[in-house]
Parts: structure tokens; C-alpha cells; sequence
């Protein structure tokens, strides 16, 4: 692509718009543009870019799954290019974005092979959905020994690294290098954080039985939330059962707790607690993405782009944007003021409303509101296990467990990967779990450097 181009064929206007972002909104935002501009695709008079650091999107609701081994990871992604074969995907990151000038300044792979810095191109449409990360305090010791859990990557990592220190403990014959390899210590109460840790934990169980030294009562699972509730989404009464049941499964949860230190693998908490642990795993918030600051577009207190309610910028034209990154107003909603939460249910939806209505804008028409109303939410504790409460009726156990898992099937883009999970879940129900720690995978070229006279990496968990 080349730089400073405007998109424009010589005596032939092109209409370009470009897609920063390949999430749910960036995917699903693509994916109808192309299919409702396709006699303006198919002429030549609208191109579409999709700039993302992957080539593929994380549907994020299976990553505990993956992490438990229920779902492969490969089917959990979704391949940006083979999904949207009408868009030109770019893949890289957008450093930054003047609107006034309508340019994106990007880096890819290849500028940094190549060392001419970052490339800038130009658009007449900006769809602004980089989607958000981690949102971090300063905990001293978490950079060196905190594990996220945001990605596919970390996911699996997260899994092989459980099982590896179940290895460990098995065969230490020091006390505290085994009491510290079976304490797992989660810190955050939202969705990732308790469905990560129960699927986790119902895994390590699982595979307990498969070790003739490590039972299910030598491992500690530690919850640690710095409010008085966990699972927020699915309402008190159903965050409470979640956490008696999590207690009845002797997973420790500590509600207005925090994480003063990790440092030298001890994680001590505000109470006065101390856990040697080799596990940390940081869930606690989300924070929107950087190269939100990097742009001349509207932002509130907290970070997030200013959006009317038909998912334009405020006071801005020709930029639009929707999920983890804007703050879109609730107009369903009774009080006055209210956001749209930062979730998937609101994301796809609002992906759709967002490319009906840069269609309508590139063909003179009206624009529609987004008005969704906030329909419930579901959360898997663990094989079998769940809570769920949606329009208005509270479910758990096995039917909380069904209904996450034909919720997010339906959820989940493309027909190929719903059936893949599908046949994956059918098979998982037929035979016995996978307990495989691929953890070389992460060091794939560890053992040819160790034959051509180098060292083994270290391990950095």
C-alpha cells in the first residue's frame, strides 16, 4: 500500500475506509461493510482497510476453555483473511491518527524489517475499535512474575504453565518449592478472573488423578478482589452463590482485598496474607487502548472516545466508533448519563448499527440509533458448573453451564468455527480430557540451540 496515497484511482474517486482494529468490532464492523457495499466494491468506487496487530480475532468469552483444554486454541480464532476476502488487511499498529488530515500513521512488520519508520495512510471513513489492555497498577513485582490473560497466547501459556508446576511439585523434594508450585493466586473478581480460575482449577483437579503424589486438597486456589463482590454483571445474588460455591470447592476468595507485593514469588496481600506462589494471574480491569491518546478525536475523563448514539464521534464527522474503546450512551437505559458497558453482547451489536450506518452516510441516507437493551449475563464456573442471570431469571449449575456454552456457540463468528467447537465439545464429552503441557511450544527452538552448543532458555513464569 502505498504511503500518503489517498485511495484514489486518477479521474475515478475511492472512497476508502479504514478499520483500526480487529476485534469484535473491527471483524464484525468489516464484515457487513463488505457485504453491504458490494456493487461499490465490485466498481471499484469503496475500499475497505482493516489495520490489526493479528491476522486473526480472539473471540475472548472461549479463552477459559482453551485454557482448560475443552476448546483447541486454533478455534477460538477467527482468520481475519479468509473472513473478509473483499477488505485489504494491513497487518500492523496504528501509532497514531490526525483526523484533521484524515492520515493513520502505522508500523507493520515489514517497516520494521525494512527501518524507513512508520507509513502513513490515508482514509475518508475512520472506524476507531482498537479494543483495550490490560489495566495495570503499580504492584511491585507483577512485571517480572504477573501473568494476563487477555490473549489465545497467554491462555495456553497459562495452561501449560499450570500443569508444569503440578510437574514440579511431583517431583520436588523441598517443602516450599512444592507448597509454592500448587498455590495459584488470581487477582481480579470479573468475568476473566473467576471463569479463568474455575476452569483452571476444575482442569488441575481433573488432572490430579494422574499424579500419585498431588491431590486436589495440596493445591490452593486464591481469588482476590479489591471490591465487596465478584461477577457484578450477573447481580449480587448471583455474585454471592458464585462465591460460596467457589468456597465449597476450597478455592480461598478474598472480597476488598488487594495485591501489595509479588515480588521474590510472594504474593502479599493487604491483609497481611503472604503465599509463596509461582503463579499470579492478573484479571483486575481493562483500560482503553493507547493509541486512543495518540489522536485528535474526542475523549471523556476516563479515556474513551465521545460517541452520539448513532456510534459517530461527538462533534466529529467521518469517524466512528464502538466497544472497550467509546462511550456510547445508553438510551434504553432510565438514568440519564448512562454508557453502554464495555462488553461483547454490546460490542457485536453495536458493530452492526456502526456499518449500517457509515453505509447510510456514504450513500446520503439517515442514520439509526443504537439501542440494545442490557439482556443479561452468563458465566462458566468450571465443567458443568455456571451461573447465569438473563432477562430477569437467575439460573445456576448445569443449566447456567448449557446456556453459557449455546449463548457464546451462537456467538461465535463464522459457521466453520461453530462447528468445530461443537464437534470439540461433543468428542470432550465422549472421552477423557487432555492434560498435555505443550510448554516447549514457547520455545520452539530451544532444543536445536541446545544441540548447537547454547543453553536452555530460563523459565520467565
Amino acid at each position: 500500500m502505498a504511503a500518503n496515497s489517498r485511495g484514489r484511482a486518477p479521474g475515478s474517486p475511492r472512497a476508502r475506509i479504514l478499520v483500526v482494529g480487529g476485534g469484535y468490532v473491527g471483524l464484525y464492523t468489516a464484515l457487513r461493510l463488505q457485504k453491504r457495499l458490494k456493487p461499490e466494491l465490485r466498481q471499484g468506487s469503496v475500499e475497505i482497510v482493516v489495520v490489526t496487530p493479528d491476522p486473526y480475532m480472539t473471540y475472548q468469552p472461549f479463552l477459559p476453555e482453551a485454557a482448560a483444554g475443552s476448546i483447541s486454541p486454533r478455534h477460538v480464532v477467527v482468520p481475519l483473511r479468509r473472513v473478509l476476502d473483499q477488505c485489504k488487511v494491513v497487518i500492523g499498529e496504528a501509532q497514531s491518527i490526525d483526523h484533521a488530515k484524515r492520515t493513520a500513521t502505522v508500523t507493520t512488520l515489514a517497516t520494521e524489517e525494512e527501518g524507513t519508520g512508520a507509513v502513513e495512510i490515508t482514509y475518508d471513513e475512520l472506524v476507531l475499535a482498537p479494543g483495550s489492555i490490560s489495566r495495570t497498577l503499580p504492584v511491585p513485582g507483577l512485571a517480572d512474575y504477573g501473568i494476563g490473560f487477555k490473549t489465545v497466547e497467554e491462555a495456553i501459556g497459562l495452561r501449560n504453565h499450570v500443569i508444569e508446576q503440578m510437574d514440579i511439585a511431583s517431583s520436588t523434594r523441598d517443602p516450599a518449592v512444592r507448597d509454592a508450585a500448587l498455590t495459584f493466586v488470581f487477582v481480579g473478581g470479573g468475568y476473566a478472573g473467576v471463569e479463568a480460575l474455575g476452569e483452571l482449577e476444575d482442569m488441575a483437579r481433573y488432572a490430579s488423578r494422574y499424579y500419585h503424589n498431588v491431590k486436589p486438597e495440596d493445591m490452593k486456589w486464591i481469588l482476590v478482589e479489591a471490591s465487596n463482590r465478584i461477577l457484578p454483571e450477573v447481580g449480587e445474588v448471583m455474585g454471592s452463590y458464585t462465591v460460596r460455591e467457589l468456597r465449597r470447592r476450597n478455592i480461598d476468595v478474598r472480597l476488598e482485598t488487594r495485591l501489595d507485593s509479588c515480588q521474590d514469588r510472594v504474593a502479599v496481600l493487604d491483609d497481611g496474607s503472604r503465599f509463596p506462589t509461582r503463579t499470579v494471574v492478573w484479571t483486575a480491569g481493562v483500560k482503553p487502548h493507547p493509541v486512543l491518546a495518540a489522536t485528535d478525536l474526542p475523549r471523556n475523563e476516563r479515556g474513551r472516545l465521545k460517541c452520539t448514539a448513532k456510534l459517530a464521534l461527538d462533534a466529529t464527522t467521518h469517524a466512528w466508533a464502538a466497544g472497550d474503546a467509546a462511550a456510547v450512551p445508553d438510551i434504553t437505559a432510565a438514568e440519564p448519563g448512562t454508557e453502554c458497558a464495555p462488553n461483547a453482547q454490546h460490542a457485536l451489536r453495536q458493530a452492526k448499527v456502526l456499518a449500517d450506518n457509515v453505509v447510510a452516510a456514504l450513500r446520503g441516507r439517515p442514520l439509526t440509533d443504537y439501542a440494545h437493551k442490557y439482556a443479561g449475563s452468563v458465566a462458566s464456573l468450571g465443567l458443568h458448573k455456571g451461573v447465569a442471570h438473563v432477562y430477569g431469571r437467575k439460573l445456576k449449575g448445569y443449566p447456567a453451564w448449557f446456556m453459557h456454552r449455546v449463548y457464546h456457540l451462537s456467538r461465535v463468528p463464522t459457521f466453520n468455527r461453530k462447528a468445530r467447537v461443537l464437534a470439540e465439545w461433543t468428542l470432550a464429552g465422549l472421552f477423557k480430557r487432555e492434560i498435555v503441557s505443550l510448554g516447549s511450544l514457547e520455545h520452539p527452538r530451544a532444543e536445536f540451540e541446545l544441540a548447537a552448543g547454547g543453553q536452555r532458555p530460563k523459565e520467565s513464569s
